[in-house]
């Protein structure tokens, strides 16, 4: 099978990065990269000076694009934000669904639904198997059920990019999803009947794509689940459901269980920093004085809108972080003046300072100065904050190769 790419929401190119480490024949067909509110696009321009660009649809909102013009490509992928996944009966067609405007997993489904890609890999925070807290596990469930109703079979799994070997503590759920017409998924299914079970625990902990990419010991127990996928609407309204950190959906019932991964070393912070870093990352004065409140503990009375009073309190973080140690999960916050912000002391001169951009850059497995390209500082530990951990998609490039030579 051609190894041709589909990558939405690209961000600064994290997913074609990791595949193109794993092997130069995967070939980006197409992708979308724009950032709602922003006049200057600074992330597609960062993706188009590296590659080129490939048409002037690109750097347009995903929404406004016919997905029928999208070229056709065996393998979808994309990093979405977790947003509000219930769907509506619209007015004007009783048979059909609705998502909520600006829900980027609906131009997703509908990419699907144009293009019929055979494999799809997404990414998003681990929080989506349990949202919303209102009604738990329907986001996911609603995601799940497309996928069934599309024709898809799919595998997920919660990764912690530092254990297996990387210099982040990074918790990222990944969904791989497969069309059941794909030689991949008969392999499966074609000797299941009657052992569904039995074959769902050795998808997630022996022969299942995250198991061969990213190994866990071989124990779990499985909890199953029916979802009405040919119902989304009654998915959206009802359905809840304890998704655990692994999982597979095969014919809209689900099967997951929790793993436990089998550690790799990770790399620690301090094999990631510079030398001779400008002064103005440096911590002193009142910015250092606040970053000492934020990071430590407190009790503060506050107010509700309703004009009840109550005490919001939180305990003390590690002050500065450990460099002997990964890096905590990086937000789009980074750098600035909040409690989620890396402080470190030096090695160099022992003074306290924030990470630098190239430092972020290399926290997330990205070249050097892979955003040097135009864009405010800012905007660099943005992307970083937003973007991948590159040598997992490597790895999962790596298994994927694999896949691809056998379709």
């Amino acid at each position: 099978m051609e190894k041709t790419v589909c990558e939405l929401f690209a961000g600064v190119g994290g997913f074609r990065l990791g595949l193109e480490r794993a092997a130069q024949d995967w070939i980006t067909v197409w992708l979308s990269q724009w950032e709602p509110g922003k006049t200057k696009q600074y992330a597609h321009e960062c993706y188009v000076s590296h590659w080129g660009d490939i048409d002037e649809y690109t750097g347009k909102d995903i929404a406004s694009i016919n997905k029928t013009d999208i070229p056709d490509h065996n393998l979808l992928v994309g990093g979405f934000p977790c947003q509000d996944y219930s769907v509506a009966r619209p007015l004007t067609d009783i048979s059909g669904i609705e998502g909520k405007k600006g829900v980027l997993w609906w131009q997703i489904r509908d990419t699907l639904l144009a293009k019929r890609a055979p494999f799809v890999l997404l990414e998003n925070v681990d929080r989506l198997l349990k949202s919303p807290a209102s009604q738990r596990g329907r986001d996911f469930g609603v995601m799940l059920a497309c996928f069934a109703d599309l024709g898809y079979s799919v595998e997920w799994r919660v990764v912690n990019a530092a254990d297996y070997g990387a210099g982040q503590r990074r918790r990222r759920v990944f969904i791989f999803a497969y069309s059941n017409d794909t030689v991949y998924a008969n392999r499966f299914v074609a000797d299941a009947v009657g052992y569904m079970e039995e074959l769902a625990s050795d998808i997630m902990t022996n022969i299942g794509f995250f198991a061969q990419t990213f190994p866990v010991e071989r124990n779990v127990v499985v909890k199953t689940e029916v979802l009405k996928y040919h119902d989304i609407l009654a998915t959206s309204e009802k359905f809840a459901f304890a998704f655990e950190n692994a999982g597979y959906m095969h014919d809209g019932v689900v099967y997951t269980g929790k793993v436990v991964p089998v550690l790799e070393e990770p790399i620690p912070l301090v094999y990631m920093l510079e030398r001779d870093v400008d002064e103005k990352y440096y911590l002193v004065g009142d910015r250092l004085e606040k970053f000492e409140y934020l990071k430590g503990s407190k009790k503060v009375l506050r107010k509700s809108k309703d004009g009840h009073e109550y005490i919001f309190s939180e305990g003390a973080i590690a002050f500065p972080d450990p460099i002997n140690l990964p890096a905590r999960t990086m937000l789009t916050s980074e750098s600035s003046v909040n409690r989620s912000s890396h402080v470190i002391r030096d090695p160099q001169t022992g003074m306290l300072r924030l990470i630098t951009p190239l430092e972020a850059e290399r926290i997330q497995g990205f070249e050097d100065d892979w955003t040097n390209t135009g864009m405010p500082e800012k905007f660099r530990y943005f992307c970083m904050g937003n973007a991948l951990v590159v040598p997992m998609v490597t790895r999962m490039g790596h298994t994927l190769n694999e896949i691809f030579h056998n379709e």
